[in-house]
């Protein structure tokens, strides 16, 4: 693996916005099953904007460094990486809804996480073009192109309907009881399934093309509000 400096420097640039925007995607999920009642989080020290708190070794830094690496050599699908998962008890939940709701709310927190920090990324970028301080070669300007499509990324990935991905809460929230088993079922295969999503180009255009329509519309949306 031949790299040079500029490459090894934007690998641990996309690692360390992985770790940005996984922090946040964890945290959405501890803040709102506390709103919701459940203080387990909370015990936990979920409930913080601090990564040491949500960061997984191997998930959030060796794999994503691995893979990250192999793409940059050309050898790699890119890369890849996950969270802390956040642990809550639904039984706490407040009742003014179902377990199941709150289930579904907090597994929505995490992603909608990621769409806020992507707005948030995208609106300081435009700004800042506007104001002539990035210019279309800076590292910053790439940084934040890569922080807006990362998050819009992480977004429709966790929303694939499958366990254990946020989607799959939200899927299991709608399915009428007489096919829960059946989900059950296909839920047992889910990690290969995730993997097969991921790791096969045509399965993955199922989270990268809508991440892409979002990324490119919301820039040209700000982009005729604002420049």
């Amino acid at each position: 693996m031949d790299l040079g400096p500029e490459q090894i420097r934007w690998v641990i640039t996309y690692v360390l916005v992985l770790i940005v925007s996984v922090t946040f995607h964890e945290f959405g999920h501890a803040y709102v099953a506390h709103r919701l009642g459940d203080d387990t989080p909370s015990r936990q020290g979920r409930v913080t904007l601090s990564p040491v708190a949500h960061a997984d070794l191997i998930g959030t830094v060796i794999l994503p460094l691995v893979s990250a690496l192999y793409a940059a050599a050309g050898s790699g699908f890119g890369g890849f990486g996950w969270g802390r998962p956040v642990q809550t008890n639904p039984i706490r939940y407040t009742r003014r809804f179902s377990m199941a709701t709150g289930q579904m709310f907090v597994a929505l927190a995490g992603p909608s996480m990621n769409v806020l920090l992507a707005v948030i990324f995208a609106l300081t970028h435009v700004l800042l073009r506007k104001a002539n301080v990035l210019s279309d070669t800076s590292d910053l300007n790439r940084v934040l192109f890569l922080a807006v499509s990362m998050n819009f990324t992480l977004f429709f990935f966790n929303l694939v309907p499958v366990p254990p991905l946020d989607g799959g809460w939200v899927a299991r929230r709608f399915i009428p009881t007489r096919h829960e088993g059946t989900f059950n079922s296909v839920a047992t295969y889910g990690p290969f399934i995730i993997m097969a999503v991921v790791m096969i180009p045509v399965l993955a255009q199922v989270f990268i093309i809508p991440a892409r329509f979002c990324f490119e519309n919301l820039y040209r949306g700000l982009g005729a509000l604002l420049l």
